[in-house]
């Protein structure tokens, strides 16, 4: 009898010594792979979060692998314990945040920033919150298609040709109410907010949107044609691209509206640079040559008279508003006068206006 107690003892001891082994183990390895302690008494930039990106349809046993992959978790089967059996996080950590979310650790796609000093319930709550790392992404006033596609490409949020391509696709513009031959013009310059990795319909679907609700702050579209839109936006992206202060902007686009209603061409540098960088490819030129005003290109309003066939960049409120709401002056000509400031010099009369080009030009 003596005996069998000392070994059901010694049996007991046993159990207690493997299962408190065991406990300690995965209580361990659930930890970070940089302790809070040594993160917290170095600089906070030396330590470098991970981008990962966990795809629609990845499994859990995938995602342990990713994160024990980037060295962001010490062991890839406890992680993937805790994903599947959130409940044994209990006997472990006694976080009244981890325990009320507990039962929601569904892991959800997206793209995230995981720090090594995270330990598993939080990369897990991280993963399922749905609270993907977004970067911000400032479109500046008169960028076009290309130069658009090139930052997106350049911040990682999406390939510069799907940009492009989506940007001219018949559909996708049908959709968005455009009947140009492309979104140019529609993309208005803000600051966004856009996931890594992002598809690039969704990208340029959220910058027309943008549009719209903007230009409905000026006019009630609904109350136009869409060629009367789409007139707008042509002369507004012309008009973005030749005024440097935006006092002068109205009456810009007030001589440009009395060019086209007495069928006079605009004659606009900047319809001359769209043809030679974005039709043709070329570096942005230093100046203007009259060889240049002479490419046989619809959007060369040196040659034609009227409106391009579409936009030449992609205009902010200063521009749209000027188009909208551009004052009623006998002005059909304008000069720059001080090419520092950039400002103008405004005239009714082609005499009026060489004489003010000698007066610049001496």
């Amino acid at each position: 009898m003596k005996r069998i107690s000392i070994f059901l003892c010694s049996l007991l001891f046993l159990v207690i010594l493997i299962v408190g082994g065991s406990l300690a183990f995965v209580y361990s390895q659930s930890r970070p792979v940089i302790s809070k302690t040594s993160s917290s008494s170095s600089s906070s930039n030396q330590i470098e979060k991970t981008r990962i990106e966990i795809h629609s349809g990845d499994s859990v046993k995938k995602t342990a692998l990713l994160l024990k992959e980037k060295n962001l978790i010490k062991n890839d089967m406890v992680f993937y314990a805790f994903a599947r059996k959130p409940e044994l996080m209990k006997f472990f950590f006694k976080n009244t945040e981890t325990e009320n979310s507990i039962s929601n650790f569904v892991l959800k796609s997206g793209m995230y920033y995981v720090s090594p000093d995270m330990d598993i319930p939080e990369i897990l709550s991280l993963l399922s919150s749905g609270q993907q790392e977004y970067v911000s992404v400032s479109i500046p006033e008169g960028w076009t298609i290309s130069k658009i596609g090139n930052l997106l490409e350049e911040k990682e949020i999406c390939p510069k040709e799907d940009f492009i391509k989506i940007c001219h696709d018949t559909n996708f513009l049908i959709k968005n109410h455009i009947s140009l031959d492309s979104a140019e013009g529609f993309l208005f310059p803000d600051t966004y907010f856009f996931i890594p990795n992002s598809d690039a319909e969704k990208i340029a679907s959220e910058m027309i949107t943008t549009f719209y609700k903007k230009i409905s702050t000026l006019l009630d579209v609904n109350s136009i044609t869409q060629k009367e839109l789409e007139d707008i936006v042509i002369l507004s992206s012309i008009v973005e691209r030749e005024y440097r202060v935006a006092e002068e902007a109205p009456l810009i686009a007030s001589v440009f509206k009395n060019r086209l209603r007495h069928n006079i061409g605009l004659y606009s540098c900047a319809t001359v640079v769209y043809v030679l960088t974005e039709i043709e490819g070329r570096p942005h030129p230093s100046r203007i040559l009259i060889e240049d005003t002479k490419i046989d290109s619809p959007y060369n309003t040196y040659k034609w008279a009227g409106l391009p066939p579409g936009a030449i960049s992609n205009p902010g409120l200063t521009s749209l508003n000027a188009v909208i709401n551009a004052p009623k002056t006998n002005y059909y000509f304008f000069q720059v006068k001080d090419v520092a400031k950039g400002t103008h010099v405004f005239t009714s009369t082609f005499d009026e206006h060489v004489e003010n080009h000698n007066l610049t030009t001496k």
